[in-house]
């Protein structure tokens, strides 16, 4: 076991872990944050995803001992009480459906904001492609990204057939 400190929205937490134990369970049952969620296990399916130094990192296979900055999860992206416009257009655009992978899915679109706050319809499916969800709301999360991107205005492309059509 090992003293680790790590900072988490914000805060500084020390832990005595095993320094291989997944930074999924430190934040869940350490910290008793809930949006990351345990999904494949094998940093497949995004639902456990966090950022850190601003990009999406699967917290499932990233050992405690390897982070050195901040961790921002799902809790961290709100402040004062109101939602980050991701988790307002979540709502308005009414993407969730069993609701598990929207962890994943709205942590990686704000990385990927982040650094591109303009993305075409082809980069966000490009993006999003990474994080799975089994009930098919692709395209109620593009038209959330794109209300982002557009303040309000929700205009997307429809995919193009092939492998983009279901990202």
């Amino acid at each position: 076991m090992s003293q680790i400190t790590l900072r988490v929205n914000g805060g500084s937490h020390t832990v005595d872990v095993d320094p291989t134990t997944p930074l999924l369970y430190i934040l869940r049952n350490d910290l008793g944050l809930q949006g990351p969620r345990f999904g494949c296990g094998l940093g497949q399916c995004g639902a456990c995803t966090v950022i850190i130094n601003g990009a999406a990192v699967r917290s499932c296979i990233t050992p405690v001992s390897s982070v050195k900055a901040e961790v921002t999860t799902l809790e961290g992206i709100s402040a004062n009480g109101k939602l980050h416009p991701l988790q307002q257009a979540w709502i308005d655009e009414q993407v969730p459906q069993c609701g598990f992978c929207q962890n994943g899915q709205i942590m990686t679109a704000k990385a990927m904001l982040d650094k591109n706050p303009h993305p075409t319809d082809a980069q966000i499916r490009e993006t999003m492609n990474s994080t799975l969800c089994r009930c098919f709301s692709h395209y109620r999360v593009q038209t959330a990204i794109k209300r982002v991107v557009n303040k309000g205005v929700a205009e997307v492309e429809p995919p193009v057939a092939g492998k983009e059509a279901l990202a």
